[in-house]
Formats: structure tokens, sequence, C-alpha cells
């Protein structure tokens, strides 16, 4: 068996003296591991750090075997994640997200979607606008999507600015009125009518919309919590652009 393929680096651990296992995102069969012979060396070393773009290669006797990789270098960004805090922390808290799908499932518009990210992780707004989508795309490819293109109870796509923690589902200001302290709020980027970037009160109002349904969804089911490094992130991101004052009326935050 063999193939080739683009992907991106996740991670690596050791195995044997000189070799390691590569964990990468590939761009048509998903998340893949490979055993990498030398992967410890001064060469090799610097071309598997986590946000590189390889070329790989896999070989393995059969298909359900690990394999082994062999790899060609691409785009080495590492070098430049490891400039801001955003970055440092979020091309791990994307690799932890990837690990919640299945191994080796392909998932080629989350590749795509990795590819942008870790070249706008240094644009706090950028990025944390991104890495919001990311987390709504990987929940979608859980199967936990959610609806945020019109009202649950009326129909309407006007006004929308919370989302139902029960349904996932987006409510519109009228509607939700009765009950606005229960709801939660749907940042200003995600309506479907918004032209403006991404502000600190809207992403804060984002990452505690992805993280209250990967929890509840994802993480709880499976005994797990989310990863320390997207807190990182979030807090980087959140600290660059002005960290919002912590009150309720951020959840009607026009």
């Amino acid at each position: 068996m063999q193939w080739s393929d683009e992907a991106i680096v996740l991670g690596v651990r050791r195995h044997g003296e000189t070799s390691v296992i590569a964990e990468v995102m590939t761009r048509g069969r998903g998340r893949h591991l490979g055993m990498v012979r030398g992967g410890r060396s001064r060469t090799m070393q610097p071309v598997l750090q986590p946000g590189n773009s390889v070329e790989v290669t896999w070989r393995a006797r059969l298909d359900e075997h690990l394999g082994e990789f062999r790899i060609e270098p691409m785009t080495l960004r590492a070098g430049r994640l490891m400039e801001t805090a955003t970055a440092v922390y979020g091309v791990q808290a994307m690799a932890a997200l990837l690990r919640f799908l299945p191994e080796r499932d392909p998932h080629p518009h989350l590749f795509e979607a990795l590819s942008v990210i870790l070249d706008h992780l240094h644009e706090p707004a950028d990025a944390g606008e991104l890495f919001i989508r990311f987390e709504l795309a990987v929940l979608n490819d859980l199967g936990f999507g959610l609806d945020l293109l019109e009202c649950a109870a009326t129909g309407t796509r006007d006004d929308l600015c919370y989302v139902s923690p029960k349904s996932g589902r987006a409510v519109s200001r009228g509607a939700g009125a009765p009950w606005a302290d229960k709801m939660l709020a749907l940042p200003t980027f995600l309506r479907d009518e918004s032209r403006h970037a991404a502000d600190a009160v809207a992403l804060a109002d984002g990452f505690r919309l992805t993280a209250f349904f990967l929890n509840r969804h994802v993480c709880e089911p499976r005994g797990l919590e989310l990863a320390s490094a997207r807190e990182g992130f979030v807090q980087a991101a959140l600290k660059a652009l002005g960290t919002p004052q912590n009150d309720q009326s951020r959840k009607a935050h026009a």
C-alpha cells in the first residue's frame, strides 16, 4: 500500500532511539499517523514542527498498519508561529480539535481552513474569527452543527442576536427577549447580514458559544476537557484586542 498527499504537521512523539511517530492532517485522507525513520535527526526535526506544510508518502504492507512516512518540506512556517502567543496556542488548539475526529476520515475543507488560519494567526481579530469558524466546522463534521441562518421561532433572518442553548439555533431579538438571560449571544460577525470585522466583545461571545457546544456534545460525553491551549489562545486574542468588560449586556451586543 502506498499513497502521497499534501499534509500539515500536527505533532510528533518519540519512537525508539532515532525515529518518531508523526501525526499529520492530510488534504485527502484526514488525520493520519505514520513512523518517520530518523525523525529525530537535525535535518528532520525542523521539518516535523507543528504548523509546517509537507509532502508525505505513506507506505505499509496492509492498510490497517501504522506504516511509514517519507516526508518532504513544503512551507516551513513553524518558526514564525513561535513569534506570538496567538500563533503558539492557536496551532496547538486546532490540532487538539482535529483529534476529536476519527483518524483517517477525510475532511478536505478542514484541511483548507487550517492552511488559511495558520497564515493569519499573527492578526488577533482575524485569527480569532477564523478559529471560531473552524470550531463551528468541526462541530458540524461531528454531527452537531449549529443553525445560525434563521430564527428558530419565527423563521426570520433579520435581527438575529441569540442562540438557543437547547437547539443550537439562532433566535431573533424580539422572539428571544423573554428568555434573554438564558440565551447565548450570537456574535455580530456570524450574523448573515453582517459585514463587520470581529471586535473583542464579538470574539468573547463567539468563544463562549463554541465552547458551550463543544463541551456539551463532544467533551462531556467522552469524559474530556477542552485543550488548555484553547484557553491560552482565547486569552491571547482577547488581550491583544482589549478584553471586554464582564457584563451581561454583551449577550445582546449588536
